[in-house]
């Protein structure tokens, strides 16, 4: 009698919490920090994102600003790169450069070293893809300062809202779908 071997993106699914109503009515959140906590998932998603990422070869992995730098960090470790911050304004101490986007209800803006990616191939992460406003604006955030995206990369995506299709021709990597 052989046993099926369990699904690791399903183990790592039932890390995810949904959270309604936050960060106001309406929304249903999809909390990554159970995943987070959970030792064995956490190291499971880098090695899923590192296997993922690793055909595209990157110089350095850049994190989003919060959760991005949680994940960036660790796939960075992973993969024996440079881990790259982009932060919100005022975050950086180093002169760098901006990118304002919009938002469904107004605008907000990205930061990073100037010096930080130039010549480099990067894959950018984050813990969620959802609209893809974040995520296409750290693009050409690090297109400005003379570095190149091989791709981006996920913990969980909402399919829903079709955020990849603001990233462009740019490969996307996501290791959960909702």
């Amino acid at each position: 009698m052989s046993s099926t071997p369990p699904d690791p993106i399903a183990q790592l699914k039932e890390r995810i919490r949904d959270i309604p109503d936050f960060p106001k009515p309406g929304i249903l959140f999809k909390d990554v920090t159970p995943l987070l906590g959970h030792g064995p998932s956490f190291r499971q998603a880098t090695s899923l994102l590192a296997n993922r990422v690793e055909p595209y070869a990157p110089d350095a992995v850049v994190g989003i600003e919060s959760r991005g730098f949680i994940f960036g960090a660790a796939l960075a470790e992973r993969l024996g790169v440079g881990f790259i911050p982009v932060r919100k304004p005022g975050k950086l101490p180093w002169r760098r450069i901006r990118e304002t986007y919009a938002l469904e209800y107004g605008t907000d803006a990205l930061e990073l070293h100037e010096d930080a990616v130039e010549g480099r191939r990067v894959v950018v992460i984050d813990d969620l893809l959802a609209t893809g406003g974040t995520a296409a604006a750290t693009g050409r955030l690090v297109e400005r300062a003379g570095g190149r995206v091989a791709a981006f990369a996920f913990a969980v995506e909402l399919g829903f809202l079709g955020g990849r299709a603001k990233l462009g021709a740019t490969p996307c990597e996501s290791l959960i779908t909702f």
